[in-house]
């Protein structure tokens, strides 16, 4: 498996472990996101910048890692996306929703997965 295919599945694969309620504060679902990060054994930076007013949540070897909370508008997040995989600092994405989001398998030309924490306990919202 290629390096990065393999670093992309690890951190969804570790991703997918999450079992986290709905969060009050953004930074209690960043702890839980880092803590199951961790588990990769990849290197990992919080708040890593990728360019000037470029800011991902979590970079993960080559993975970069956006956590959002609640309704989120699909443009909006996409564009955020896009200006990540622009960087040229992440070789492939995932967001991490509490809510569905339906995005397509690619965003800037680098590989795109979602994780949604509700759907990780059986529920649609």
């Amino acid at each position: 498996m290629d390096g990065a295919v393999s670093q992309l599945a690890a951190v969804e694969t570790a991703l997918r472990t999450l079992r986290a309620p709905l969060q009050f504060q953004e930074n209690a679902l960043h702890a839980l996101v880092a803590q199951a990060l961790e588990k990769t054994g990849l290197p990992l930076e919080h708040e890593k910048k990728l360019a000037p007013r470029c800011r991902i949540d979590f970079l993960c070897g080559a993975v970069g890692v956006e956590v959002k909370r609640g309704p989120q508008q699909k443009s909006r997040v996409l564009d955020q996306l896009r200006r990540y995989a622009a960087s040229g600092g992440v070789g492939s994405l995932v967001l991490v929703t509490e809510r569905n989001l339906d995005l397509p398998d690619t965003a800037g030309g680098v590989p795109l997965r979602t994780v949604c924490l509700s759907r990780l306990w059986g529920i649609a919202l």
